[in-house]
Protein backbone atom coordinates (compact mmCIF):
# COMPACT_ATOMS: atom_id res chain seq x y z
CA UNK A 1 0.00 0.00 0.00
CA UNK A 2 1.40 3.39 -1.01
CA UNK A 3 0.28 6.32 1.12
CA UNK A 4 0.14 9.61 -0.74
CA UNK A 5 2.05 12.44 0.96
CA UNK A 6 -0.47 15.04 -0.23
CA UNK A 7 -3.34 13.08 1.36
CA UNK A 8 -1.43 12.80 4.63
CA UNK A 9 -0.84 16.55 4.54
CA UNK A 10 -4.58 17.12 4.19
CA UNK A 11 -5.27 14.64 7.01
CA UNK A 12 -2.83 16.44 9.31
CA UNK A 13 -4.34 19.83 8.49
CA UNK A 14 -7.88 18.65 9.29
CA UNK A 15 -6.67 17.27 12.62
CA UNK A 16 -4.77 20.43 13.57
CA UNK A 17 -7.46 22.84 12.38
CA UNK A 18 -10.33 20.83 13.82
CA UNK A 19 -12.36 20.65 10.65
CA UNK A 20 -12.50 20.74 6.87
CA UNK A 21 -13.27 24.44 6.37
CA UNK A 22 -10.31 25.70 8.42
CA UNK A 23 -8.02 23.08 6.90
CA UNK A 24 -9.08 24.17 3.41
CA UNK A 25 -8.29 27.80 4.26
CA UNK A 26 -4.86 26.84 5.61
CA UNK A 27 -4.05 24.72 2.56
CA UNK A 28 -5.58 27.26 0.14
CA UNK A 29 -7.95 24.64 -1.27
CA UNK A 30 -11.70 24.39 -1.69
CA UNK A 31 -13.54 22.41 0.98
CA UNK A 32 -14.76 19.77 -1.47
CA UNK A 33 -11.16 18.96 -2.42
CA UNK A 34 -10.20 18.45 1.23
CA UNK A 35 -13.26 16.27 1.91
CA UNK A 36 -12.52 14.17 -1.18
CA UNK A 37 -8.91 13.61 -0.10
CA UNK A 38 -10.02 12.42 3.32
CA UNK A 39 -12.61 10.02 1.85
CA UNK A 40 -10.02 8.64 -0.59
CA UNK A 41 -7.54 8.08 2.23
CA UNK A 42 -10.20 6.31 4.32
CA UNK A 43 -11.16 4.13 1.35
CA UNK A 44 -7.51 3.25 0.75
CA UNK A 45 -6.97 2.27 4.40
CA UNK A 46 -10.36 0.62 4.79
CA UNK A 47 -10.96 2.51 8.03
CA UNK A 48 -12.87 5.62 9.05
CA UNK A 49 -10.40 8.21 10.32
CA UNK A 50 -12.93 10.71 11.68
CA UNK A 51 -16.23 10.67 13.49
CA UNK A 52 -18.45 13.28 11.84
CA UNK A 53 -21.00 15.18 13.90
CA UNK A 54 -22.40 18.05 11.81
CA UNK A 55 -19.33 20.22 11.14
CA UNK A 56 -17.31 18.74 14.00
CA UNK A 57 -14.74 16.05 13.23
CA UNK A 58 -13.00 13.98 15.88
CA UNK A 59 -10.44 11.23 15.35
CA UNK A 60 -11.39 7.58 15.50
CA UNK A 61 -9.01 5.03 17.02
CA UNK A 62 -7.65 4.41 13.53
CA UNK A 63 -7.14 8.14 13.05
CA UNK A 64 -5.27 8.41 16.34
CA UNK A 65 -3.04 5.52 15.27
CA UNK A 66 -2.32 7.06 11.88
CA UNK A 67 -1.53 10.60 13.11
CA UNK A 68 2.00 10.09 14.55
CA UNK A 69 3.05 8.13 11.46
CA UNK A 70 1.62 10.80 9.16
CA UNK A 71 3.47 13.53 11.04
CA UNK A 72 6.75 11.60 10.89
CA UNK A 73 6.36 10.89 7.18
CA UNK A 74 5.55 14.53 6.39
CA UNK A 75 8.51 15.74 8.43
CA UNK A 76 10.87 13.28 6.72
CA UNK A 77 9.54 14.24 3.28
CA UNK A 78 10.13 17.95 3.99
CA UNK A 79 13.58 17.34 5.47
CA UNK A 80 14.53 15.09 2.54
CA UNK A 81 13.59 17.85 0.10
CA UNK A 82 15.60 20.35 2.16
CA UNK A 83 18.64 18.07 2.43
CA UNK A 84 19.25 17.89 -1.31
CA UNK A 85 19.25 21.66 -1.74
CA UNK A 86 22.78 22.95 -2.21
CA UNK A 87 21.93 26.36 -3.66
CA UNK A 88 18.89 28.47 -4.43
CA UNK A 89 17.11 27.38 -1.25
CA UNK A 90 13.32 27.31 -1.48
CA UNK A 91 10.25 26.05 0.32
CA UNK A 92 8.86 27.08 3.70
CA UNK A 93 10.92 27.79 6.81
CA UNK A 94 8.82 27.98 9.98
CA UNK A 95 10.29 30.15 12.75
CA UNK A 96 8.81 30.75 16.19
CA UNK A 97 9.90 33.53 18.53
CA UNK A 98 8.96 35.36 21.68
CA UNK A 99 7.30 38.65 20.80
CA UNK A 100 10.22 40.70 22.14
CA UNK A 101 12.69 38.83 19.94
CA UNK A 102 10.45 39.05 16.90
CA UNK A 103 10.02 42.80 17.33
CA UNK A 104 13.47 43.95 18.42
CA UNK A 105 15.99 41.36 17.23
CA UNK A 106 14.77 39.48 14.18
CA UNK A 107 13.68 42.12 11.63
CA UNK A 108 17.20 42.86 10.41
CA UNK A 109 18.21 39.19 10.55
CA UNK A 110 15.19 38.02 8.57
CA UNK A 111 15.58 40.86 6.08
CA UNK A 112 19.12 39.72 5.37
CA UNK A 113 18.04 36.06 5.24
CA UNK A 114 15.37 36.96 2.68
CA UNK A 115 17.86 38.95 0.61
CA UNK A 116 20.20 35.95 0.47
CA UNK A 117 17.45 33.34 0.02
CA UNK A 118 14.58 35.07 -1.82
CA UNK A 119 12.82 31.82 -2.78
CA UNK A 120 12.40 30.69 0.84
CA UNK A 121 9.01 31.54 2.34
CA UNK A 122 9.61 32.38 6.01
CA UNK A 123 6.62 31.85 8.30
CA UNK A 124 7.14 33.68 11.62
CA UNK A 125 4.85 33.05 14.59
CA UNK A 126 5.07 34.52 18.09
CA UNK A 127 4.18 32.83 21.38
CA UNK A 128 5.40 32.35 24.92
CA UNK A 129 8.54 30.31 25.58
CA UNK A 130 6.45 27.38 26.83
CA UNK A 131 4.18 27.36 23.80
CA UNK A 132 7.16 27.58 21.44
CA UNK A 133 8.78 24.53 23.02
CA UNK A 134 5.52 22.60 22.54
CA UNK A 135 5.36 23.69 18.90
CA UNK A 136 8.94 22.53 18.35
CA UNK A 137 8.23 19.16 19.96
CA UNK A 138 5.13 18.75 17.79
CA UNK A 139 7.18 19.64 14.68
CA UNK A 140 4.88 22.58 13.93
CA UNK A 141 7.87 24.91 13.59
CA UNK A 142 11.46 24.28 12.49
CA UNK A 143 13.34 26.58 14.84
CA UNK A 144 12.51 28.87 17.77
CA UNK A 145 14.03 31.78 19.67
CA UNK A 146 13.46 31.21 23.38
CA UNK A 147 14.84 32.70 26.58
CA UNK A 148 16.96 30.36 28.69
CA UNK A 149 16.65 27.86 30.25
CA UNK A 150 15.44 25.22 27.80
CA UNK A 151 15.19 21.88 29.55
CA UNK A 152 14.08 19.57 26.75
CA UNK A 153 16.87 17.06 26.05
CA UNK A 154 15.56 16.56 22.54
CA UNK A 155 16.60 20.10 21.59
CA UNK A 156 19.85 21.66 20.52
CA UNK A 157 20.51 25.27 21.48
CA UNK A 158 22.73 28.14 20.40
CA UNK A 159 22.99 31.43 22.38
CA UNK A 160 22.30 34.29 19.96
CA UNK A 161 21.14 37.38 21.89
CA UNK A 162 21.75 38.78 25.37
CA UNK A 163 18.79 40.67 26.82
CA UNK A 164 18.96 43.22 29.63
CA UNK A 165 15.78 43.03 31.71
CA UNK A 166 14.30 46.26 33.05
CA UNK A 167 11.73 46.83 35.76
CA UNK A 168 9.35 49.53 34.55
CA UNK A 169 6.60 51.58 36.17
CA UNK A 170 4.92 54.93 35.63
CA UNK A 171 6.69 58.06 36.83
CA UNK A 172 3.74 58.64 39.15
CA UNK A 173 4.82 55.59 41.19
CA UNK A 174 7.03 55.83 44.23
CA UNK A 175 10.60 55.17 43.09
CA UNK A 176 10.89 51.54 42.03
CA UNK A 177 14.39 51.50 43.52
CA UNK A 178 12.52 51.04 46.81
CA UNK A 179 11.30 47.51 46.28
CA UNK A 180 8.84 47.74 49.18
CA UNK A 181 6.85 50.20 47.08
CA UNK A 182 5.84 47.31 44.80
CA UNK A 183 4.00 45.44 47.56
CA UNK A 184 0.32 45.18 46.70
CA UNK A 185 0.84 46.70 43.24
CA UNK A 186 -0.51 45.09 40.06
CA UNK A 187 1.88 43.03 37.95
CA UNK A 188 1.41 43.41 34.19
CA UNK A 189 2.74 40.41 32.27
CA UNK A 190 2.15 37.92 29.51
CA UNK A 191 0.25 34.73 30.28
CA UNK A 192 1.82 31.80 32.10
CA UNK A 193 4.56 30.21 30.02
CA UNK A 194 6.32 33.52 29.40
CA UNK A 195 10.00 33.21 30.33
CA UNK A 196 10.31 36.82 31.50
CA UNK A 197 7.24 36.45 33.72
CA UNK A 198 8.98 33.49 35.34
CA UNK A 199 12.09 35.60 35.99
CA UNK A 200 9.93 38.38 37.46
CA UNK A 201 8.10 35.95 39.76
CA UNK A 202 11.40 34.45 40.95
CA UNK A 203 12.80 37.92 41.68
CA UNK A 204 9.67 39.00 43.57
CA UNK A 205 9.80 35.85 45.67
CA UNK A 206 13.48 36.32 46.45
CA UNK A 207 12.91 39.95 47.47
CA UNK A 208 9.92 39.08 49.63
CA UNK A 209 7.65 41.30 47.54
CA UNK A 210 3.98 40.38 47.57
CA UNK A 211 2.28 41.97 44.57
CA UNK A 212 -1.45 42.46 44.16
CA UNK A 213 -3.32 41.11 41.18
CA UNK A 214 -1.81 40.12 37.83
CA UNK A 215 -3.04 41.69 34.60
CA UNK A 216 -2.28 39.41 31.64
CA UNK A 217 -1.81 41.14 28.28
CA UNK A 218 -1.09 39.95 24.75
CA UNK A 219 1.53 42.40 23.51
CA UNK A 220 4.31 44.68 24.70
CA UNK A 221 2.46 47.69 23.33
CA UNK A 222 -0.52 46.87 25.56
CA UNK A 223 1.85 46.18 28.47
CA UNK A 224 3.64 49.52 28.20
CA UNK A 225 0.38 51.39 27.67
CA UNK A 226 -0.99 49.94 30.90
CA UNK A 227 2.26 50.64 32.74
CA UNK A 228 2.46 54.26 31.55
CA UNK A 229 -1.17 54.77 32.61
CA UNK A 230 -0.19 53.79 36.15
CA UNK A 231 -1.98 50.43 36.18
CA UNK A 232 0.99 48.50 37.51
CA UNK A 233 4.61 47.47 36.94
CA UNK A 234 6.28 45.03 34.55
CA UNK A 235 9.57 43.54 33.39
CA UNK A 236 10.56 44.16 29.79
CA UNK A 237 13.75 43.73 27.72
CA UNK A 238 15.59 47.01 27.14
CA UNK A 239 15.72 46.16 23.43
CA UNK A 240 11.92 46.50 23.33
CA UNK A 241 11.98 49.79 25.23
CA UNK A 242 14.32 51.14 22.59
CA UNK A 243 11.76 50.67 19.78
CA UNK A 244 8.53 51.79 21.53
CA UNK A 245 8.05 55.50 22.22
CA UNK A 246 6.68 55.92 25.76
CA UNK A 247 7.04 59.73 25.76
CA UNK A 248 9.05 59.85 28.97
CA UNK A 249 6.17 58.49 31.03
CA UNK A 250 8.14 55.63 32.59
CA UNK A 251 10.81 55.10 35.17
CA UNK A 252 12.91 52.00 34.78
CA UNK A 253 15.89 50.20 36.25
CA UNK A 254 17.76 46.94 35.84
CA UNK A 255 16.82 43.82 37.73
CA UNK A 256 19.71 42.85 40.01
CA UNK A 257 22.20 40.00 39.83
CA UNK A 258 21.36 36.91 37.81
CA UNK A 259 18.06 38.43 36.71
CA UNK A 260 19.68 41.38 34.95
CA UNK A 261 20.70 39.58 31.75
CA UNK A 262 19.09 36.62 30.04
CA UNK A 263 20.34 34.74 26.99
CA UNK A 264 17.97 34.18 24.09
CA UNK A 265 18.67 30.80 22.53
CA UNK A 266 18.12 29.58 19.01
CA UNK A 267 16.52 26.16 19.51
CA UNK A 268 15.84 23.26 17.15
CA UNK A 269 15.17 19.53 17.39
CA UNK A 270 18.25 17.30 17.54
CA UNK A 271 16.97 15.19 14.67
CA UNK A 272 16.36 18.22 12.44
CA UNK A 273 18.89 19.56 9.98
CA UNK A 274 18.53 21.48 6.74
CA UNK A 275 20.43 23.98 4.59
CA UNK A 276 17.92 26.64 5.72
CA UNK A 277 18.83 26.03 9.35
CA UNK A 278 22.54 26.18 8.53
CA UNK A 279 22.03 29.40 6.56
CA UNK A 280 20.27 31.04 9.51
CA UNK A 281 22.94 29.81 11.93
CA UNK A 282 25.66 31.25 9.69
CA UNK A 283 23.82 34.55 9.42
CA UNK A 284 23.42 34.86 13.19
CA UNK A 285 27.09 33.99 13.74
CA UNK A 286 28.01 36.79 11.35
CA UNK A 287 25.85 39.29 13.26
CA UNK A 288 27.36 38.57 16.67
Amino acid sequence: MKLDIASLEVFQAVVRQGGVSKAAAQLNRVQSSVSTRIRQLEDQLGEALFLRDNKRMTLTDAGHNLLPYAERMLTLAREAADAVQTKNLNGTFSIGAMESTAAARLPQVLSQFHAENPEVSVRLTTATAGALQNSLSNEEIDVAFIAEPVGNRGFQTLPVFSEELCLVAARTYTSISKTASLNGRTVIAFEEGCAYRRYLNDWLLGEGIVPGTTLSVGSYLAMLSCVSAGTGFAVIPRSVLSIIDVHGTLQHGELPGRYSRVQTLMVWRKNYTSPKLKALQSLLAGNE
